[in-house]
């Protein structure tokens, strides 16, 4: 008996070992493929490979190396056999689908993604990418109600915002390219696409007071109840607009509409982008919130001297926004689809 519990915790020792071993691999092959060094990640992967034969994270990670050098055949012979398997995870239908799209393999791309997501249909990655696949086929309709079920199912990732705020900015209802751009501002803060959204978002409210009655554009569909009551809310706001839309009458217009909203349908529709707007305002950092979403965009001159006016107001929410998470929580989707 105690012979056989020494070979037994001898084999627990050696396979965390062999474990920690591929996990240090596969960082190494990381550091390599990020500095654009393909054949030294294939060289540490098939290491790792040797370490733990068939382990499919090590196997996805061979394929998108393959992938970034641009050797497609060699990236779907890979992929392939993995997207057969039962243990094929998120990761390895994101690699797939990459590879899928670069070889124009339209069908088999739809497939696969048909066939992850009833396997992972809560993953917002997934989602995602397959509505940009139904986008790049011209069917709008069906991308962005993969959009609205990925923020449905999975709320706190981001890139469904991304092409909802533009799909929704495309077309004459407004509201939602307000909501879903200014979540995902939030959620993605510093990234090459948060400058194209903060752009988005304010040419949106000048298109959303085009017209007095706010409303108007509306007409011709029915609406939420959510996006019947932002609207009420925003109309009650209109007269702030008359001069145009800068970063000072949207810190106006933004702001009354949040102590209204607060006043009537945030009881009803608990938002925690709203939310975390009217802690801002409690807390006397919403205009240093507000210019950072608008002023640079709006008037970069305007915005560096509000900035050298006022560093303390600055560097107190630019502190806030660095230390803190934000999150959508499950249960907030007030979605049009």
């Amino acid at each position: 008996m105690f012979i056989r519990l020494i070979v037994f915790f001898l084999f627990i020792s050696f396979s965390v070992s062999a474990q920690q071993d591929v996990t240090q691999l596969r960082e190494t092959a990381l550091t390599f493929q990020r500095q654009g060094d393909y054949a030294n990640a294939i060289l540490i992967l098939n290491r790792a490979l040797q370490q733990q034969p068939n382990d499919i994270m090590v196997l996805t990670d061979i394929a998108y190396t393959y992938y970034l050098q641009k050797d497609y055949a060699k990236a779907m012979d890979v992929v392939k056999p993995l997207l057969e398997r039962e243990d094929a995870e998120i990761r390895t239908y994101q690699v797939g689908g990459n590879i899928y799209k670069a070889v124009e393999e339209v069908k088999e791309c739809d497939k696969m993604y048909k066939k992850a997501l009833k396997k992972y249909p809560n993953s917002g990655v997934l989602n995602s990418e397959y509505g940009e696949l139904l986008w790049a086929k011209k069917e709008p309709e069906l991308a962005i109600s993969q959009w609205e079920k990925g923020i449905q199912v999975d709320p706190s990732y981001s890139g469904n915002y991304y092409h909802a705020a533009k799909f929704y900015y495309a077309i004459p209802d407004k509201v939602w390219s307000l909501v879903y751009g200014e979540i995902f501002v939030n959620l993605e803060s510093y990234s090459t696409r948060t400058a194209e959204i903060k752009m988005l978002l304010l040419e949106s409210y000048k298109k959303f007071f085009t017209n007095s009655d706010v409303f108007k554009q509306y007409n011709d569909r029915k609406k939420t109840p959510f996006e019947e009551a932002f609207l009420q809310t925003m109309e009650k706001q209109s007269s702030l607009a008359t001069n145009g839309i800068t970063t000072n009458s949207l810190i106006m217009i933004r702001t009354r509409f949040i102590l209204d909203w607060f006043e009537g349908p945030g009881k009803k529709f608990p938002h925690r982008m709203l939310e975390q707007q009217q802690y801002l305002i409690r807390e006397g950092m919403y205009d240093a919130y507000n210019q950072w979403l608008f002023g640079a965009t709006a008037n970069i001159l305007e915005y560096q001297n509000w900035s050298n006016a006022n560093t303390e107001a600055q560097s107190k929410f630019t502190y806030y926004q660095r230390n803190r998470v934000f999150k959508m929580p499950p249960g907030q989707y007030y979605g049009a689809k």
